[in-house]
């Protein structure tokens, strides 16, 4: 999360922007993803450059040329605003947008209608010196840059754009654990902070992987896929993978649930956290999705894509409202029903209700199942999480309490939950209870409360304390008239 001195320098940032005429939420995230990206650019650079100097070989993979390298952001920052702003508009931001050597790239497609539109040179001079200041040398900050000024947009009370937190996006992915052979999606990608966490993922346990020339190009290209309908989340999605070196990713402009989504068995991976509370006309939905569970509800209509869009043995972690867990009505009902019959859910792990705050306070969970249209569904594992590391209230604080490190290293040994009881944090419940009961996923349902004796003081003591006391009051009472 970001917190303390950072975040006051974004708000320091975004003040100017809004100064400036940028008053949109999501027009200012743009703007300062496209400066963000210039220096990044340049980052990344200084950084191949110290690697080729240490290692004697000549960086022939060079972002700036020869004639390029006043684009530099450690050139520029430090130029009169004047020149900074002639610099920037006219030669630096046409050449981000014409960065990518491929007209047909996703990063081209969406670029080509980006436009520079921080308009006074003593603004852009006094952004990109906050910008400058910010600690991005760290891991998630990034990640944490994004989530806050994400949240900027429910308090602008823009609503469908908020970013899952990056510790719940790792989380899932590491639960998932990516495959080089895998082919990898999010329908509703947002920021495509699930493909970056993966491609992360795929870096570090199968760093091998890019030593192969064939399983490089996958990597490139055909691993990564990525769909919204929001422009700007697809510029910033496309420039996000580019920085992270996947250059070819399959990002695309496309409504998900539309009849215009022609995928089917197509993926190996799905991670996501679709639209919550969103209703659809039924008459722009692709019919298989409503064959399986006839809804205008959006939750529901996407679990139902995930299905077809998955090939055979294909896996998902995707993030559902609790509502789709207990639901009675007979969509809610028939998709359940669908992942536990007719393929194999594996889990359901309960989140607390502040953990997407402070854009939502609804309560989550998070579904892991595979696609095998043939059942499989023997027992289900139910986790209750009850902290992620943070307080659940607005301010979304450090704290120590944190179940994430367990969730994850019992995931990976669901062989030893077997035998736990009802009152721990984790335990399987078996399939014929869970369709006794309506196929309801919620953990409540299932989880057994102890309850503990309490012992309280008789009505008599308790007059008695009450009597003690008042005669200590009357006592300091009489003191305090003595003293006057």
């Amino acid at each position: 999360m970001l917190v303390g001195e950072e975040r006051n320098k974004v708000d320091q940032i975004w003040d100017t922007f809004w100064t400036g005429g940028l008053t949109n939420p999501l027009l200012v995230i743009e703007q300062f993803t496209y400066l963000l990206f210039i220096k990044q650019l340049d980052d990344i650079e200084t950084e191949n450059e110290a690697n080729a100097a240490l290692l004697g070989f000549e960086d022939e993979e060079k972002i700036f040329g020869p004639d390029q390298q006043n684009y530099r952001w450690s050139k520029f920052k430090n130029l009169a605003p004047a020149v900074q702003f002639q610099l920037l508009s006219e030669e630096i931001f046409p050449f981000i947008k014409n960065l990518h050597p491929d007209d047909n790239a996703s990063y081209t497609r969406f670029m080509k209608d980006a436009t520079f539109q921080i308009s006074a040179p003593d603004k852009l001079a006094k952004i990109i010196e906050g910008i400058d200041k910010l600690e991005l040398d760290e891991e998630d900050s990034k990640g944490d840059l994004y989530e806050y000024m994400l949240s900027k947009l429910a308090s602008s009370k823009i609503n469908g754009q908020f970013r899952t937190p990056r510790h719940i996006i790792k989380m899932m992915v590491e639960m998932a654990a990516p495959q080089p052979s895998d082919t990898i999606v999010d329908p509703a990608m947002g920021t495509a902070g699930f493909l970056v966490a993966a491609e992360e993922f795929i870096r570090k346990n199968h760093s091998d992987m890019l030593l192969d020339d064939e399983q490089a190009a996958h990597f490139s290209s055909t691993m990564f896929h990525g769909f919204d309908t929001d422009p700007t989340m697809l510029r910033i999605g496309t420039m996000n993978m580019m920085l992270h070196g996947v250059h070819y990713p399959r990002i695309d402009y496309k409504d998900s649930l539309s009849k215009n989504n022609y995928d089917k068995d197509s993926y190996t991976l799905v991670l996501a956290n679709p639209p919550f509370k969103g209703s659809l006309d039924n008459e722009t939905v692709e019919e298989s999705l409503l064959r399986v569970t006839k809804t205008k509800k959006t939750e529901l209509l996407f679990l139902a894509l995930f299905l077809r869009i998955l090939k055979l043995g294909g896996r998902a972690a995707v993030i559902v409202p609790d509502g789709v867990l207990f639901g009675s009505s007979k969509a809610h009902q028939s998709i359940r029903k669908e992942l536990v019959d007719n393929n194999k859910l594996t889990a359901v792990v309960s989140m607390p209700s502040g953990v997407f705050k402070p854009y939502a306070g609804v309560s989550t969970a998070i579904l892991f199942f595979t696609k095998t249209c043939a059942g499989g569904t023997d027992k289900v594992w139910f986790y209750d999480m009850q902290a992620d590391g943070y307080s659940l209230d607005d301010k979304r604080q450090e704290i120590e309490e944190n179940d994430i490190p367990d969730i994850i290293e019992r995931f990976r040994h669901l062989e030893q939950e077997e035998g736990r009881k009802r009152t721990e944090k984790s335990f399987f419940v078996p399939v014929d209870e869970i369709r006794e009961n309506g196929y309801d996923l919620s953990i409540n349902k299932y989880k057994d409360i102890e309850y503990e004796a309490v012992e309280y003081p008789s009505t008599l003591e308790l007059m008695t304390k009450l009597d003690e006391l008042d005669m200590e009051y009357g006592e300091i009472k009489e003191n305090l008239r003595g003293l006057l």
